[in-house]
């Protein structure tokens, strides 16, 4: 049984276009410090390729530590964000649920460059630029902390500013009553 927090083929690669996206905006961050490393920038453009169906959910789901691991290449924490959000990004087609890491890595990175306003910015952009169709699939996904079986669970993810930053999205997703 595939786990709450995969999502359907068809809703993975709706929310990896916006992973992407978020993930690509704090690129710079990683690239002013390690210009030479591809690796991030890479697993954004495999991200939007598996979103428009040019890659599948299996050869990805092999590469999708690629992009994250050249966090080791930097000393940074924004640009260490920066490639971590590429890395979540990547992971998409492997579990919905990382897009969520994306952004949260994406508003860690904006935070950390702008303390106080950026985070927040950053969320506000990437609530303001996902589309319809890609806020109905994150809206299946479990809130933080309620399902072990991937990264919305009790590890990385559910701690500190991305936690908090994982929830301030969950909850601007929930349904308004």
């Amino acid at each position: 049984m595939l786990s709450p927090q995969s999502l359907s083929e068809n809703d993975r690669r709706i929310v990896a276009a916006w992973a992407a996206d978020c993930a690509e905006r704090v690129l710079p961050l990683f690239e002013a410090e390690a210009p030479e490393d591809d690796r991030p920038r890479d697993g954004i453009s495999r991200a939007r390729s598996f979103a428009s169906g040019e890659l599948d959910a299996a050869g990805e789901i092999r590469r999708r530590f690629v992009a994250g691991r050249a966090s080791q290449s930097v000393d940074s924490p924004a640009a260490k964000a920066a490639a971590w959000a590429a890395g979540q990004a990547a992971g998409v087609a492997h579990m919905g649920a990382h897009a969520l890491g994306a952004a949260a890595y994406a508003a860690k990175a904006a935070e950390i460059v702008d303390p106080g306003r950026g985070g927040a910015a950053e969320i506000e952009w990437q609530l303001a630029n996902m589309c319809q169709t890609a806020k109905t699939a994150l809206r299946q996904l479990p809130a933080l902390g309620e399902d072990s079986s991937g990264p919305l669970g009790a590890g990385l993810l559910a701690s500190g500013l991305l936690g908090e930053n994982i929830r301030i999205i969950q909850s601007a997703l929930a349904p308004r009553a």
